[in-house]
């Protein structure tokens, strides 16, 4: 993921009622809070993980040193035992997962731990994006899958 740098913005509050407070590296967060946390801040990165899981315990070390160096970017948490629901809705199949959003489009996602260095360039990549591209492309999957969805009143004609 080489692309041209944007500047990102600073964080905001983490909606529903979290606010980034100094010093806090990570926030929890649960399904009630993860809609408002994506729409509400420019970058936000999720971790996927449950307490019984190994590779989790060894990432989260890491997930909260990065954190602390991007005070700029949301590093969210998600429990998948306590939050079961919202797993299965994200499409939650192995975990550790982490989760990139940019400007509310979901740039990243992927099963497995990262080390300090990958998860650093995750970080960099997902902030050089060129988001006026990316929501350009985004709008073309759109239109292409409505196009051939085709008609959606029943008047589809079908072929002779």
């Amino acid at each position: 993921m080489s692309l041209p740098a944007v500047p990102s913005a600073n964080r905001r509050d983490i909606g529903s009622g979290l606010a980034y407070r100094g010093g806090m590296a990570t926030v929890d967060i649960t399904g009630e809070q993860f809609a408002s946390t994506i729409e509400d801040n420019d970058i936000v990165l999720v971790d996927f993980w449950a307490e019984w899981c190994g590779p989790c315990r060894q990432f989260a070390p890491r997930y909260s040193a990065v954190s602390e160096k991007h005070q700029d970017v949301v590093f969210a948490k998600v429990d998948t035992e306590a939050e079961q629901q919202l797993a299965a809705e994200a499409g939650i199949t192995s975990i550790p997962t982490l989760m990139a959003f940019r400007e509310k489009v979901l740039v990243f996602s992927q099963p497995g731990a990262l080390n300090e260095q990958q998860l650093e360039q995750v970080v960099d990549a997902v902030k050089a994006l060129d988001m006026d591209e990316v929501h350009a492309h985004v709008a073309r999957s759109r239109a292409e899958a409505a196009a051939s969805a085709g008609p959606q009143d029943g008047s589809q004609i079908p072929d002779a």
